[in-house]
């Protein structure tokens, strides 16, 4: 397959400009998309138009990642309903560092032939001056061809309607792409489905200025199979950053995807061919309880977007939920592992010399009514202190048993789990 042929099985595909597969089919080309630093880190949506970016870079295209540090100042209004709160230059210099490392996961920078770049649109719109904006760029729009953007006209049609700084973003972009055009030979702009109105945009501009023909490809919003947009989850977004979301966070994010999704998110962000998607497609119908397609999928991205090592953990980690050995997490792995699960908090002085008696840490932890009906649970052999098996009766728990001097994790049968946070 060609690349367009590849973007299109893999479903990357929604819209483009005529002509775009004859000229990835014909020469080698330098395409762009841009990054919002609205963040200090880049989050699961974003792997979209990354991946888009990093096969067009294995066809042999050369990719340019924009970090907005120019237009973030701004804030794009495109599938937003009210207006962003503004960063100081500051907070945006500082994100755009942060994303750049991200982007260095995805796209290829040592590659000799055709190696990915990084650059920051502040560097030309944080120099131009005003008048020159509306001279040179300003008087190429009209306010009747913005205002039939999709991402204007939705804004206007609420009470708060939109900014002029808002409503100035087009136009900010569209020079992006002419500004791009000049310094590398841009041909290709990317982006998101609600990007269209921009990149167009943009593709008008370099006409108008340059006499020559440039293309826009935008891929598909991808929503979960209930509706959900993709990367929102009860807890918020899903973020590249370890620091936001953890290696664990981020596998369970993956792994927990829907049988619906499963094989459409393995075409989106992994490199697996056809016939590996075949082998997944049948183990999924055939064998859905063991979630094959679901480890490949978030062992693949977890792999890529932090490392082995990470993996090697967030898999450890998983494992405890089904009676893995504790051993060797840290005390943050394990919080983050049963953050979910019932929890109390416990003095540190209860568990210091004789400890506390087994059966009155269960009273305590509701997994037994009574000392009584502690004992028979401990005979049964169901009960379990940081995932190993409670055999006596008369067992005390001590500060020794404390995971990182901060936790017990107490076990019910299979599945039934607790965590005591030791303070104090």
């Amino acid at each position: 397959m060609n690349v367009f042929e590849e973007l299109s099985w893999r479903g990357q595909v929604y819209d483009f400009t005529d002509g775009v597969q004859e000229l990835l089919g014909r020469e080698k080309i330098t395409v762009y998309n841009g990054f919002d630093p609205s963040a200090d880190s880049l989050h699961v949506g974003n792997l979209v138009p990354m991946m888009g970016l990093a096969r067009l870079q294995r066809f042999g295209h050369t990719p340019i990642a924009i970090a907005g540090g120019g237009t973030g100042m701004i804030g794009d209004p495109s599938g937003k309903s009210q207006e962003r709160v503004l960063l100081s230059a500051a907070e945006v210099a500082a994100n755009v560092e942060s994303i750049a490392d991200q982007l260095a996961t995805i796209l290829d920078f040592e590659v000799k032939s055709n190696p990915a770049r990084i650059v920051n649109n502040a560097d030309w719109l944080g120099t131009i001056s005003m008048m020159d904006f509306l001279r040179d760029v300003g008087k190429h729009f009209t306010v009747n061809y913005m205002l039939g953007k999709d991402s204007v006209k939705s804004r206007l049609e609420r009470e708060d309607g939109i900014s002029f700084t808002e409503f100035s973003y087009m136009m900010l972009q569209a020079y992006d792409y002419l500004v791009l055009h000049d310094r590398y030979n841009c041909m290709l702009q990317t982006g998101g489905s609600d990007q269209w109105g921009n990149i167009t945009a943009g593709v008008e501009l370099v006409r108008r200025l340059r006499g020559r023909k440039v293309h826009a490809l935008v891929y598909p919003l991808i929503t979960s199979a209930s509706g959900v947009k993709f990367g929102k989850t009860e807890a918020g977004a899903v973020w590249l950053s370890p620091r936001r979301t953890s290696p664990y966070r981020f596998y369970q994010f993956w792994y927990n995807t829907d049988d619906a999704n499963v094989l459409a998110y393995l075409k989106y962000f992994t490199w697996l061919t056809p016939a590996d998607l075949a082998e997944l497609e049948h183990a999924l119908y055939e064998r859905p309880e063991q979630r094959e397609a679901q480890r490949r999928l978030a062992q693949a991205m977890t792999r890529q977007v932090h490392g082995e090592t990470a993996l090697a953990r967030a898999e450890q980690a998983t494992a405890v939920l089904f009676g893995g050995a504790l051993d060797g997490l840290e005390a943050h792995e394990i919080g983050d592992v049963f953050s979910d699960v019932p929890a109390c908090e416990l003095p540190r002085t209860e568990l210091e010399g004789a400890g506390l008696a087994m059966v009155d840490l269960l009273v305590t932890c509701n997994l037994a009514t009574s000392k009584g009906d502690g004992r028979r649970s401990i005979q049964g052999g169901g009960i379990y202190l940081n995932n190993e098996r409670v055999t006596d009766p008369a067992q005390a728990v001590t500060t020794a048993d404390s995971l990182g001097g901060q936790f017990l994790v107490l076990r019910k049968g299979r599945k039934q789990y607790h965590l005591v946070r030791v303070v104090g």
